[in-house]
C-alpha cells in the first residue's frame, strides 16, 4: 500500500509539472519558462506550425569526413535526430547542377547536388522534417556578387537554357518526392538581387523564375503533394522589397513565400527587416520568412580558415559573441517574424553544423592541422571551397579556397557537442532563464596619430546575459605604450581583464592626415564636394559598416546604366613642401570604366589611375611627391563608367617622407 501511495503521489508531481503531457510531446509545448544556461523570452502566440528551419547541406561532407555529433546527453547521434528534437521541423539543403571538375574533383562546400537533397531528405523525414529544396541553378555557390551558368547551360540559348533549368526542376523535385523525402518547399533561386543563373536582365531572370516555378506546380498536379515556392533576396538594409516583388509580379512569376536572408551583423534592424517583409506581405498577398541567418558565439576560429565573423573582420555587432548572444539574435529574428501575423511563417539558421574536422593526435602544431584538414577538405568538400573550383570560379574559390568560414557561428561546439542556443526555437515558446551574470565585456578599438600618446581607456562597455548593458573598469596587461606610439603604421593589440573577462585594446597606428573628417564618421562632411556630374542613380554618404573599410561610413555610388562624379575636399594651411595622396577604393559591375585620383595645387594636377575588382578587394592608388607652394590642396577621385557601384574611404594626405 505505501509503495502505491508513493507511485500515486509521483504521478500527481509529474502532471503538475507538466500537465497531461504524453511522452511524444515535445518539451518545449509545457508550461514555462524553464530554469536553464539562457535568458530567452516566450515569443506571445508564436503557431505551433512556425518554421524551425536549419540549413544542412554540408552534413554529409562532414560525416564523410570524420565529423561526429552529440545529443545533450553526451551520446553520438544523427545531428538531424538532434535537431528534431529540439524544436526543429524543417531543413534546407541546396542544390548545385554540377559541383565537379573535368575529373570529377568537388568544389567543396559539401558538393551538393540533387542526390544529395534526396539522402538528407530521406533521413530528416524520418524524424518528422520537412526539406526546403534550394536550387541554386549554378554550379557552385550563387550569391549578390555571382550568379555563374551552370556549365552544361553555357552555350545554350536563352530559350534553351529556360526549358533546361524547367527540366532540372521537375526531374529533380519527382527524384526527392518518388524518394521518399518530405519536400514542402522549393526555392527558385539563391539571393537573386540582380542576376541568376548568368543572366542579370530582369525580364530575363523573371522567365528563368517562372519556369522553375512552373515545373514545381506540375510536380504538385501530378504526384498530389503540395509544395510552396520560395523567392529568395538579400540585403534588406538597402534593397526595396516591394521593388523586387513588383517586378516578378509584373513579369508573371508564380509563387508563395518571399524570403529574406538575415544576418544580423551585416543586414540592418530588425524594425526594417519586419518593415520590408510586411509591406510584401501586405500589398502582394505573399507568406514571407527569414531564409537565412546566424550569429557567432565566440570570437574563435577553430579550424584554422578565417572566419566571415572575427577578429579583424568589418561587421556590426548588435549582440555579444557568446552562446547567449547569439541565443538572443535567433530569438529576436523568431519574434520579428511572428510579429508579421499569419504571413510570417519561420525561419532557418544557416549551417548550425558546419564546425571543424577532426584531426589525429600527430597534428600538434597549427601548419600541421590545417595540413591534416586541408587534405580532408580537398577530398570530400567538407571547406566551403576546394582548389578544384578555380576552374569554375577563379577569382573567388580560386582564391580563398579552404575550411568553413563559420565555424564559430554554429550551433555546435568545435567538437560536435550541442551548445544551449540549439534549443532557442523551443525556448521561443515557453521563455528560459538563468542566473544573472556578465556576458562579454565588448572589445576596444582606438585611432592614433604617429608619435602621438597611446593612451587606454579606463573603462569599457559589458553586457549582462539579460542584454543589460553596463560599464566596468579594465586592469590592462602591462606594455610599452611609448614603443607602440613610435613603431610603424599597423594595428596593435593590448589585452586586459574586466571583472575576469578578458578585453582586447586594438591601436590603429596612423600617418598624419590633413584631411578633414577622412573617414567620413564625422556627422559633419561639409568640407566634402560630391559633384555627381552624370545625374548617378546613388551618390551618397553611407552608413553600412561591411561596405565601409574602416567605420560605419563610406562615399557609395550606383547605377546600373551610367556613372560619372567625382568627390573632393580642398585642404588648405598647409606648409609648403611635399605630399602624397591616397584613398582606398573597392566595387564592381563597372564597363568602360574610366577611374583616377588627382591633387590640384598651384595651377598644376597629379593623376594616378585606378580601378575597381570586386567586393571589398580595396585598392589604394597613391600620388607621391605632390609639391605646394600656397599650401593649398584639392584632392579628389573620379569615376566614370556604363554603370557599376563602389565606395571610397580612408582619404589620406601626408607629408611625403
Amino acid at each position: 500500500m505505501r509503495r502505491l501511495l508513493v507511485l500515486l503521489l509521483s504521478i500527481i508531481l509529474l502532471v503538475g509539472l507538466f500537465g497531461c503531457r504524453t511522452n511524444d510531446e515535445p518539451w518545449w509545448l509545457g508550461d514555462g519558462p524553464l530554469e536553464g544556461e539562457l535568458f530567452v523570452d516566450a515569443v506571445p502566440g508564436l503557431s505551433p506550425d512556425f518554421i524551425r528551419g536549419a540549413d544542412v547541406s554540408s552534413l554529409l561532407a562532414l560525416e564523410a569526413s570524420g565529423v561526429k555529433f552529440y545529443d545533450f546527453n553526451g551520446n553520438e547521434q544523427d545531428m538531424l535526430k538532434t535537431l528534431a528534437e529540439e524544436g526543429f521541423n524543417y531543413i534546407r539543403v541546396r542544390v548545385w547542377n554540377d559541383p565537379f571538375d573535368e575529373f570529377g574533383n568537388g568544389y567543396g562546400g559539401g558538393n551538393n547536388t540533387v542526390e544529395t537533397a534526396l539522402e538528407l531528405g530521406v533521413r530528416a523525414a524520418e524524424y518528422g522534417m520537412k526539406l526546403l529544396v534550394n536550387f541554386h541553378y549554378s554550379d557552385f555557390w550563387a550569391d549578390p556578387g555571382k550568379q555563374q551558368v551552370p556549365k552544361a547551360w553555357a552555350d545554350l540559348s536563352f530559350d534553351d537554357k529556360v526549358q533546361a533549368l524547367y527540366d532540372f526542376t521537375k526531374e529533380s523535385v519527382l527524384m526527392l518526392v518518388d524518394g521518399g523525402a518530405d519536400v514542402g518547399m522549393v526555392q527558385i533561386g539563391n539571393e537573386t538581387n540582380n542576376s541568376m543563373s548568368g543572366e542579370n536582365a530582369w525580364p530575363r531572370i523573371t522567365a528563368l523564375m517562372a519556369a522553375g516555378a512552373q515545373a514545381v506546380r506540375d510536380v504538385s498536379a501530378d504526384t498530389g503533394h503540395d509544395i510552396l515556392i520560395a523567392v529568395h533576396f538579400t540585403n534588406p538594409e538597402s534593397r526595396n522589397f516591394v521593388t523586387d516583388a513588383r517586378r516578378l509580379e509584373v513579369n508573371d512569376v508564380d509563387y508563395d513565400i518571399f524570403a529574406s536572408s538575415y544576418y544580423p551583423f551585416w543586414h540592418g534592424t530588425l524594425e526594417n527587416l519586419a518593415n520590408q517583409l510586411s509591406e510584401v506581405a501586405e500589398q502582394f498577398d505573399k507568406k514571407v520568412m527569414v531564409a537565412e541567418v546566424a550569429y557567432a558565439y565566440s570570437w574563435e576560429d577553430f579550424d584554422g580558415h578565417a572566419n566571415t565573423i572575427g577578429e579583424g573582420a568589418v561587421f556590426d555587432q548588435p549582440y555579444p559573441l557568446t552562446v547567449q548572444g547569439q541565443a538572443r539574435a535567433i530569438a529576436d529574428v523568431v519574434k520579428t517574424v511572428a510579429s508579421i501575423g499569419e504571413a510570417g511563417i519561420g525561419v532557418f539558421y544557416w549551417e548550425p553544423g558546419w564546425i571543424p574536422v577532426p584531426v589525429s593526435e600527430n597534428a600538434v602544431t597549427p601548419e600541421q592541422a590545417w595540413e591534416e584538414r586541408f587534405a580532408i577538405w580537398e577530398k570530400h568538400g567538407s571547406g566551403w571551397a576546394s582548389s578544384f573550383a578555380s576552374s569554375y570560379d577563379p577569382d573567388d574559390a580560386g582564391v580563398w579556397y579552404g575550411g568553413s568560414a563559420c565555424d564559430n557561428q554554429a550551433l555546435f561546439d568545435a567538437y560536435g557537442h550541442p551548445l544551449p542556443s540549439l534549443r532557442v526555437f523551443g525556448y521561443c515558446y515557453i521563455g528560459s532563464t538563468t542566473t544573472l551574470r556578465l556576458d562579454e565585456v565588448s572589445n576596444v578599438h582606438i585611432s592614433v596619430r604617429l608619435r602621438n600618446p597611446v593612451v587606454l581607456p579606463e573603462t569599457v562597455e559589458a553586457t549582462y546575459n539579460n542584454g543589460e548593458q553596463v560599464t566596468v573598469t579594465v586592469e590592462w596587461d602591462t606594455v610599452d605604450l611609448d614603443e607602440i606610439s613610435n613603431s610603424p603604421v599597423g594595428v596593435y593589440v593590448v589585452r586586459g581583464t574586466a571583472q575576469g573577462l578578458t578585453v582586447s585594446c586594438f591601436i590603429s597606428m596612423e600617418e598624419e592626415n590633413y584631411i578633414e573628417n577622412h573617414s567620413f564618421e564625422n556627422e559633419d562632411r561639409s568640407m566634402w564636394v560630391l559633384n555627381n556630374i552624370g545625374n548617378t542613380e546613388q551618390l551618397r554618404f553611407q552608413e553600412k559598416t561591411t561596405d565601409a573599410r574602416t567605420g560605419r561610413y563610406s562615399v557609395h555610388f550606383w547605377d546600373p546604366s551610367f556613372v560619372e562624379f567625382t568627390v573632393e575636399q580642398t585642404v588648405t594651411g598647409l606648409r609648403p613642401g611635399t605630399y602624397s595622396f591616397a584613398v582606398f577604393i573597392q566595387g564592381g559591375d563597372v564597363v568602360n570604366e574610366e577611374i583616377y585620383i588627382f591633387a590640384r595645387t598651384d595651377g598644376r594636377e597629379y593623376r594616378v589611375d585606378t580601378d575597381v575588382d570586386g567586393w571589398v578587394n580595396w585598392r589604394q592608388p597613391v600620388i607621391d611627391n605632390i609639391t605646394t607652394e600656397s599650401g593649398e590642396i584639392t584632392i579628389g577621385v573620379y569615376v566614370r563608367s556604363d554603370g557599376g557601384w563602389g565606395t571610397m574611404d580612408d582619404f589620406m594626405l601626408n607629408p611625403a617622407g
